[in-house]
This record gives C-alpha cells, structure tokens and sequence, in this order.
C-alpha cells in the first residue's frame, strides 16, 4: 500500500474535500508542483486552476481553485482556496461566457474599463476551462 498524506480542500464558503490521499497537484505561481508522503513543509501561493488528488485506491478527483494558498505541515496538505469547486461543477457555457465578455471587453478599451478586474475575470474564466479540459481529458471524453 502506497504511503498517503491527509488533504484538506477548503473555501471560505466550505470544505469540499477531506481525506488520505497518496497525491495532491495543484498550480502554484511558480508552475504545477506535486505533494506526497514526507514533502518538505511549505507554504506557496496558488494561482486560479485545478487541483487534483489521488487517492490510496487510485481514483483521481479534479477540483478548480480561484486561488489561495498550499499549505505542506507533517502529514497534511492543505488547499485553502478563495473559491473551490469541484470539476464536475464548472458551469462550462458560463465560463466560456465570461471569458469572451472579459476578451470583448479588453478588445474594445473605454474610458471606463478596468482593466485590472477584465485581466482578472479572463485569466480566472481560462482557468475554469482548463480545469474542464483536464478532467475531460481524464476521463477519456475530450
């Protein structure tokens, strides 16, 4: 049996996931960075995207972060997300939506775009996608 570590996935809405896993990839803002048994404590900022786990029968659950923090202490890992949602929960068409409002909207600059918030909501509506395009990928249906 594959040595595990305790995962915590928590919003500031709820906890979306508690329980052994033997492997938790999430996206940091230096790149995707693995944790398992006996990582070296840290503590990292995450950047919008999923997070996956693995658990000690195998089985790969896919979650979307909009950012936060990864948290590494002894035999725990811990996500704390300021939204996380699992995959299968990503409303596609309203994320896709999002992204070309935010893409029209960074096309067509007025004086009253913000820019900042614009960037923002495209990168986090990408993410969103890009956590489908995994999971579907996964599951053999993309």
């Amino acid at each position: 049996m594959a040595m595990t570590i305790h995962c915590d996935i928590v919003s500031a809405e709820a906890q979306i996931y508690s329980g052994l896993v033997e492997m938790v990839v999430a996206t940091g803002a230096a790149g995707e960075l693995g944790v398992r048994y006996g990582h070296a404590p840290m503590l990292t900022s995450l950047v919008p995207g999923p997070v996956r786990i693995i658990e000690q029968n195998g089985e790969e659950h896919v979650y979307y972060a909009s950012g936060g923090y990864l948290d590494v202490q002894g035999g725990t890992v811990t996500v704390l997300a300021d939204t996380a949602i699992r995959a299968h929960d990503v409303d596609e068409a309203a994320a896709k939506e999002a992204q070309k409002a935010a893409e029209e909207a960074l096309a067509n600059q007025s004086g009253e775009l913000d820019y900042g918030r614009a960037s923002a909501q495209l990168a986090e509506a990408a993410a969103q996608l890009a956590t489908l395009r995994k999971l579907k990928n996964r599951s053999g249906r993309g």
